[in-house]
């Protein structure tokens, strides 16, 4: 006969505190729930797969409110997005074929929104069976209502009948793809319930695997992104003991620890971008409050990529060099630093200019963003000394001596046939800069100037946007001769995301991107090296691509196993070092 046994609180409790505990944060991974009937209900298997792979499921009942749903996405280090009924074909512009299924009105809306302000967030995410028609359909991509009457394929049973726990076809996965790298194969059996499906992957994604009729059974992010989804239901096979989709689970674990340490790590540190274009779109109506498609820098994207600061420049072209021409770059420069002072003026309670190191500090501290002023091309200051003074006086803290072309103070590392280095006029302007503590930026510099330069400044240079010619044979790119003699004299080369320089042979990548910085570090250590993302220049690679995935960056730098204090020194450390030095001793 079985004896009934209370559960005796008080012993448990005790024998809890018995040891000094050794607890470890692990990652929390935010559960989508299937609401009917009134009821809020999860199948067991999903949970449990969580907690064998070593997170916290956190169960997500349906509702629509988006502060809410903001709130609870800071709190969650992955995103798990469950199987369940048919999706509303009215939410993707479509009217319903007699084969649909019933549809659950509670669902839709609300994970619809969340994986868009989850994928903001680069917040890590698995899809499974409605959850990768939800993924791909949140994202752009396009579904089947019922793959039996909107296929002309001979389809093989999608929709088993056998325990769920048991595979009853199988799926061939890419060899190249992620999914077989996690799964270890590309052939797999599994499970199938589902008579919807994805028609086409939505921009970002590709096809990873397919059932022998040519169904798409998942897809994974090609923006080498935290997205992976799959059509079959993976969470069953564990409640049989069968631990053959483990690795799905372990993945997802693994890529939200990965993303809950940088997040904490984020909160620690600072992280500044020494470069973005983004006043170059000020004549485009944008919107500095709005999550803005037309930028890639502005609060929203900067809250979900946990960038503290970005240095924003007033760039000009490089034309004519008459005196006429000279006086209307100066009055554009001035245009330009007024117009970023409006913007911030106008959200002021969210951002802030900040003139010094210090100011970023505080600005953190406060829970504020920052913007700094930086001048593309020293074409502004035309012919007049004073204007170095001016322009520092109203914030400027880097002026690049050039841009494309040469100008009256230096020969440019584009268009300069006649190999031009540093005039007599840019030898001034250099110890002007020095004096009134303004950062002399050798981005754009040619070969010839870049020497000149170090030689004249009597404090140390940076260049704010570059990257290796060594791995990328572009004359905007640094030798390694000189990143080793910007390093002598004490300076720092922020890494440049723009994919032209980091690659020629194809579009360019994060992981090109940390090759280039692994190069930088490798030849001039952790103490020269920092990220100018050039942003709203034509700067952002797969991966890195606006303000709200420099969190990837971080991420990559954790993978490659580099320290905080690295990392601390790289998103801004650096530079905000020479910085620091530069305005002090002026």
């Amino acid at each position: 006969m079985k004896t009934f046994q209370t559960f005796d609180i008080e012993s448990t409790y005790n024998a809890f505190h018995n040891r000094f505990p050794n607890h470890r944060e692990v990652p929390v991974i935010g559960i989508t729930g299937n609401f009917s009937d009134g009821n809020l209900t999860l199948a067991s298997g999903y949970y449990t797969s969580i907690l064998k792979a070593g997170g916290v499921p956190f169960i997500i009942p349906p509702f629509e409110d988006a502060n809410i749903l903001i709130n609870l996405l800071d709190s969650i280090d992955g995103l798990l997005l469950t199987g369940g009924g048919d999706i509303n074909p009215l939410f993707l512009g479509e009217e319903p074929v007699k084969e649909l299924h019933s549809i659950n009105p509670y669902r839709d809306r609300q994970e619809l929104l969340i994986t868009r302000l989850a994928a903001n967030r680069q917040i890590p995410i698995l899809g499974i069976c409605r959850g990768i028609q939800i993924m791909n359909a949140a994202l752009g991509g396009t579904l089947y209502q019922d793959i039996y009457s909107q296929t002309e394929s001979k389809l093989i049973k999608h929709s088993q009948e056998l325990e769920r726990s048991f595979a009853s076809h199988t799926v061939h996965i890419d060899a190249d793809s992620l999914l077989a790298k996690i799964m270890g194969q590309t052939t797999l059996p599994v499970n199938s319930f589902h008579h919807q499906a994805v028609k086409k992957p939505a921009p970002g994604f590709r096809v990873s695997a397919r059932a022998s009729d040519g169904i798409i059974e998942a897809i994974e992010s090609t923006e080498c992104k935290s997205m992976i989804g799959v059509q079959w239901h993976p969470e069953c096979f564990i409640l049989n003991n069968d631990p053959c989709m483990m690795p799905l689970f372990g993945w997802l674990l693994q890529e939200a620890d990965s993303f809950r340490t940088a997040k904490a790590l984020h909160q620690r540190i600072l992280t500044l971008d020494s470069h973005c274009d983004t006043p170059m779109f000020f004549d485009q109506n944008i919107r500095f409050d709005v999550r803005d498609p037309k930028i890639k820098v502005d609060l929203h994207k900067m809250t979900e990529g946990r960038q503290d600061a970005t240095i924003m420049v007033a760039y000009i072209p490089q034309k004519e060099r008459t005196d006429e021409a000279l006086l209307a770059a100066t009055a554009k420069a001035d245009q330009l630093l007024n117009e970023i002072e409006q913007m911030v003026a106008k959200n002021c309670t969210a951002v802030d200019i900040a003139y010094c190191p210090a100011d970023l500090y505080r600005l953190k501290q406060a829970g504020k963003k920052a913007i700094m002023l930086g001048i593309e091309n020293g074409y502004a200051i035309g012919k007049d000394l004073s204007n170095i003074e001016r322009f520092r006086q109203r914030g400027v803290v880097y002026m690049t001596l050039c841009h494309n072309g040469n100008n009256d103070i230096c020969g440019s590392a584009r268009y300069n046939e006649e190999n031009a280095g540093v005039s007599d006029f840019g030898a001034q302007v250099i110890r002007e800069m020095n004096r009134t503590g303004m950062l002399v930026d050798l981005s754009h510099a040619g070969k010839r100037s870049f020497y000149d330069a170090l030689d004249i400044s009597q404090s140390p240079v940076v260049c704010s946007h570059s990257s290796c010619r060594a791995l990328c044979d572009h004359p905007r790119n640094l030798t390694d001769e000189q990143l080793k003699a910007i390093a002598r004299k004490g300076g720092v080369v922020q890494l440049c995301l723009y994919s032209g320089f980091l690659r020629s042979d194809r579009p360019a990548d994060i992981r090109d991107a940390i090759e280039h910085l692994h190069h930088m570090v490798n030849l001039i250590g952790t103490d020269h090296v920092g990220i100018g993302t050039d942003f709203d220049g034509d700067g952002g690679i797969a991966g890195c691509n606006d303000s709200s995935e420099v969190i990837n960056f971080t991420r990559k730098l954790l993978y490659e196993r580099y320290s905080e204090e690295d990392i601390r020194l790289i998103w801004g450390g650096n530079f905000l070092r020479v910085m620091d030095k530069v305005q002090r001793y002026s």
